[in-house]
């Protein structure tokens, strides 16, 4: 049975719509009937969703989040084709390890990097989008449970989603007066093919294989099974959701109870 989640003319932006989190995010979305606006830095495969789709709904743009002229021509086409924004879905990001004991040239690059993609785009963007925002608007961000715990190896990635919770709270309180509410989730293993190159360098550092590490992965978690991208997005129509009006400055935790908060 298809829950009815209220989104029906709603309008969406995703970023990183074309990886396998948005790709299921814009499906999702557009199944409850909301007007699109994807953006991805890659336009092979943001073309090819787009053609997958097969709407009139959906439009795209190519966007490096990291151009402040780039994310102020998309918040241009916004307001000329939609003139508002209902559903903001900062889901863009990378995930690479950092562990200290790189000694390559390039490593502080590689780490402060991480960080402006994860976190300083999001801040770019929704700066951007605000003046779009109506009251009612939801602004959802994309962290993960390694944003609540601490992970070796991974330090930049996971000090960048522990920004997005704390990025995701204080915009909360910032814009609550607005009536405008934000919340983050924090998903565990998703099945993508960003999670399974971490899982590999997981095995590859620690000289196991990686079944050996996706069972240890497993073993922590209550309900042992990689989350899918097409489980994951529920959550994110239900924080874009009027049943989800109570909820802001929250960070969902979907990790099959591997991180329970």
């Amino acid at each position: 049975m298809t829950v009815n989640y209220g989104l029906q003319g709603k309008t969406v932006l995703i970023t990183g719509a074309a990886g396998g989190i948005g790709s299921a995010l814009s499906r999702a979305f557009l199944a409850q009937g909301a007007r699109l606006m994807l953006l991805d830095r890659a336009a092979a495969p943001l073309d090819a969703l787009v053609e997958s789709l097969h709407s009139s709904q959906v439009h795209s743009a190519v966007c490096d989040l990291g151009s402040d002229a780039a994310v102020a021509a998309v918040a241009a086409q916004v307001q000329e084709r939609f003139g508002q924004l209902d559903v903001l879905v900062n889901n863009a990001g990378t995930e690479y390890p950092t562990p200290l004991a790189d000694a390559e040239a390039g490593f502080m690059a590689r780490w402060t990097g991480l960080l402006d993609n994860n976190v300083s785009s999001m801040v770019r963007l929704t700066q951007a989008l605000l003046p779009l925002l109506p009251r009612g608007a939801s602004v959802i961000n994309q962290s993960s449970i390694w944003g609540r715990i601490g992970v070796a190896g991974f330090s930049a990635y996971s000090a960048s989603k522990h920004a997005v919770v704390g990025l995701t709270r204080s915009l909360a309180l910032e814009l609550g007066p607005r009536g405008i509410r934000v919340n983050a989730v924090c998903p565990g293993w998703v099945r993508t093919e960003a999670a399974m190159r971490s899982l590999t360098a997981m095995a590859t550092e620690s000289g196991r294989s990686e079944a050996e590490v996706e069972r240890e992965i497993l073993a922590r978690q209550a309900v042992p099974k990689m989350l899918t991208p097409d489980e994951l997005a529920g959550v994110f129509l239900f924080l874009a959701s009027e049943g989800a009006t109570p909820l802001t400055g929250q960070c969902l935790v979907a990790s099959h109870g591997e991180v329970m908060a």
